[in-house]
């Protein structure tokens, strides 16, 4: 397994530049004082637990302001990781998580669980969204698994979306259980990272499944499905494409020419070829999952 190790020092510098914006500065020396408290080999659990809660109330709840260059600095750190999305308290709380001791990996491992086991709805947000940053990655794959069987919607979309440790760590099982997932709470589906580097067959097999499912109970199938699917085509897949270039919504026929475009079995691109506007305007760059996934939420 690869390891994704973000530089802590820098991490830690990016959030704390990033709160500068978003809190006042009673906010930040609040915060400052119990960074200085956690990284006291001496400091015990309780006072994490203190001011993980209380953050909040200390710094707030606005959201993030980034800029352009703070946006590509992010993906610098860590690739993949994107807090544009992100609270202040969020934020803070990453900033608690990061500024504790972590030499002893199961020592550290056992505080941030400690932590999952009592956390309210807000708090496993930001635990699941902040396991990309932590040390000892590798040890919370069982827990990012855990998260995508929640059934909290705002607490799945922190592990699901926007998220870079799915793709970097998950098996392919619970990777595939997070794709049909986001499909099933109708989560967008272009903003789970690393979409298309972890397609795999069964993934495919599935989808086609599910789809096969909600046109047999006349209901609609979200063309951000066929994402996973185009790469691994078939002789009964490609029928799915067909049906989706016969229909009279442009978005379904965008994918199916994507999704062929994808492909490398033949009878996929002579389909294609067979729609030659749609197959300009992919090879063009205007047809993309993500510009797929943004109309479909429009």
């Amino acid at each position: 397994m690869i390891m994704y190790q973000a530089d802590l020092y820098a991490t830690r510098t990016y959030l704390r530049d990033l709160l500068e914006r978003s809190t006042t500065a009673q906010g930040l020396a609040w915060l400052d004082q119990q960074l200085l408290t956690l990284r006291d080999e001496q400091a015990g659990e309780e006072d994490l637990y203190l001011a993980f809660s209380a953050a909040p109330r200390y710094i707030g709840k606005e959201r993030l302001q980034l800029s352009p260059a703070q946006a590509r600095l992010a993906d610098l750190i860590r690739h993949g990781f994107d807090p544009s999305r992100w609270t202040a308290a969020q934020t803070a709380r990453t900033l608690l998580l990061l500024s504790l001791p972590y030499r002893q990996a199961q020592a550290f491992y056992s505080q941030i669980e400690n932590l999952f086991s009592t956390a309210d709805m807000g708090e496993l947000m930001a635990l699941y969204a902040a396991l990309p940053l932590l040390p000892h990655p590798e040890l919370f794959c069982a827990r990012a698994a855990e998260g995508v069987r929640t059934n909290m919607g705002a607490v799945f979309e922190a592990i699901a979306l926007d998220n870079p440790y799915p793709a970097d760590y998950l098996g392919e099982d619970a990777w595939n259980q997070l794709v049909l997932k986001t499909l099933f709470v109708g989560k967008p589906v272009y903003r789970i990272y690393g979409i298309e580097k972890r397609s795999n067959p069964r993934l495919a097999r599935m989808l086609s499944d599910y789809a096969h499912e909600r046109w047999a109970a006349g209901r609609t199938v979200s063309p951000e499905l066929w994402c996973s699917v185009g790469p691994f085509l078939n002789e009964t897949t490609l029928e799915d494409i067909k049906k989706l270039f016969a229909q009279p919504n442009e978005l379904e026929q965008e994918a199916a020419a994507l999704a062929c475009w994808q492909s490398d079995c033949l009878p996929a691109k002579e389909l294609l070829n067979a729609h030659p506007q749609l197959k300009a305007r992919v090879e063009q760059g205007e047809i993309t999952w993500h510009l797929i996934g943004n109309k479909a939420l429009a």
